[in-house]
C-alpha cells in the first residue's frame, strides 16, 4: 500500500483485474458527491422539494443514530476503520433497496468509499468489487463551497478536504464514470445546472 507523503493517505491503485468486471445492474440514480462543505445536503434537500425521489446520505444516519444513544462525534469517530465499515455496510444495504428503474438522486453512493477506505487506512480493493453491483446514471461532484462549519461527519481540515475531493474523481473515473464538476455558485444555479446536464444527456 502507498501513503502520500503530503498528507499519509492511501493511494493505493485499484486492481486493474477488477476493474475490468461488468456492471451488473444498469440505474436511473444520478449521484451528488463532494468532499464536507461541498453543498450536497443543500441540493438533495432542493431535489426532494420539488418531489424528485432522493436517498439522504448513509453517514449522517448513522452518526444521527449513534449520537441519540448518546455518543458524541467525536467518540463515534475514533475507530475510523470500524465506522467507514459500519458506513459502507448501510450504504450497500440502502443500494439494494432502491428500485433500480426509479429516477433517484443519491448522497453519496459506494463507490464514495473507495476513497474514505483511503482516508481510513484501509485498502480500497477490499470493497472494489462491490462498486460493480450497480452503475449510475451520472456522476455530479460539486466543488468545495468557502465558509467551513463548526463540525463536520467527515475530514475536517484543508488537507484531507483536498484529498477526498481529488480522490473521488479519480475513483469514479477509474470506475469509468464521466465526472461532472458542479462549480460554486447559487444554491438554485447548481440546481439547474444538474438538471440541465441531465437533460442536455438524454
Amino acid at each position: 500500500m502507498l501513503k502520500s507523503a503530503k498528507n499519509k493517505f492511501l493511494t493505493t491503485d485499484l486492481d486493474a483485474n477488477l476493474l475490468s468486471t461488468p456492471f451488473k445492474v444498469e440505474t436511473k440514480w444520478h449521484v451528488i458527491t463532494g468532499a464536507s462543505c461541498s453543498g450536497k445536503t443543500t441540493m438533495i434537500n432542493q431535489l426532494s422539494a420539488k418531489g424528485i425521489k432522493t436517498a439522504a446520505e448513509t453517514a449522517r444516519k448513522y452518526f444521527d443514530t449513534e449520537i441519540a444513544k448518546g455518543r458524541t462525534i467525536e467518540q463515534i469517530r475514533e475507530h475510523t476503520t470500524d465506522l467507514q465499515r459500519a458506513i459502507d455496510g448501510m450504504q450497500k444495504r440502502l443500494e439494494y433497496g432502491l428500485n433500480p428503474h426509479e429516477t433517484t438522486f443519491l448522497d453519496r453512493a459506494l463507490p464514495d468509499s473507495l476513497t474514505f477506505y483511503r482516508v481510513a487506512g484501509l485498502d480500497p480493493n477490499e470493497i472494489l468489487a462491490e462498486c460493480f453491483q450497480h452503475r449510475y446514471a451520472s456522476v455530479f461532484l460539486l466543488d468545495r463551497l468557502p465558509f467551513l462549519r463548526k463540525k463536520m461527519l467527515g475530514p475536517e481540515d484543508e488537507v484531507s478536504a483536498s484529498f477526498v475531493d481529488e480522490w473521488l474523481e479519480r475513483d469514479y473515473s477509474a470506475l469509468g464514470y464521466r465526472v461532472v464538476r458542479v462549480p460554486f455558485l447559487l444554491p438554485e444555479e447548481r440546481l439547474a445546472f444538474v438538471l440541465d446536464w441531465i437533460e442536455g444527456s438524454k
